[in-house]
């Protein structure tokens, strides 16, 4: 069944909320070292929410809600994943995030097309933190690097990584091909 164009392309994903056992901790983490920003608090019956953001056009990216049990043995979050525009805000982000007591399992890794610190915040849930390269290759596929390296070293080193897979190509071609794929151009 084929959906009219307008709808296909009309649901965009703004937000997402979880479950935090210590909302004090929790909101200090996602401020302080990830730079969010508060732009609401309050509560809904007897749940608390804190609303954050980094963007100023949506009021909120991320709600923090009391209410996760405290006998849950993991999390149901597979990872969040946050986009940073280059290598340098990679590194300052694994700078901060290094630097923070409650944080474990910090480590780097290359998928090919993209390069990411993967690391899991007080409460155990997993974040990921990427910065895109300018070529595609297939996923799943991931292999530690040394963001100590130069910016060179790193982009050749995922590039080298994506360039083995057999459907490497540029990333505006994969771009183009989804696009048309989805519906966004004939």
């Amino acid at each position: 069944m084929t959906r009219p164009l307008a709808q296909r392309h009309s649901l965009v994903f703004s937000h997402m909320g979880f479950y935090v056992r210590d909302l004090a901790r929790m909101t200090r983490f996602y401020k302080d070292v990830m730079c969010f920003f508060e732009t609401d608090r309050g509560d809904l019956g007897p749940v608390q929410l804190i609303f954050l953001s980094r963007d100023p056009s949506e009021h909120h990216q991320i709600v923090l809600a009391t209410g996760r049990p405290a006998d849950l043995s993991f999390s149901i979050i597979n990872q969040i994943s946050l986009r940073v525009p280059d290598l340098a805000t990679l590194r300052e982000m694994h700078r901060r995030v290094a630097a923070d007591p409650d944080v474990t399992e910090l480590v780097s890794a290359t998928h090919g097309n993209a390069v990411s610190i993967y690391f899991r915040d007080p409460e155990g849930n997993r974040l990921e933190v990427f910065v895109d390269m300018p070529w595609y290759c297939e996923q799943p596929l991931r292999e530690p690097i040394d963001l100590s390296q130069s910016d060179a070293q790193v982009m050749a080193a995922a590039e080298a990584l994506a360039r083995s897979r057999p459907r490497f190509r540029s990333r505006a071609e994969w771009i183009a091909d989804m696009e048309q794929l989805m519906g966004y151009r004939a």
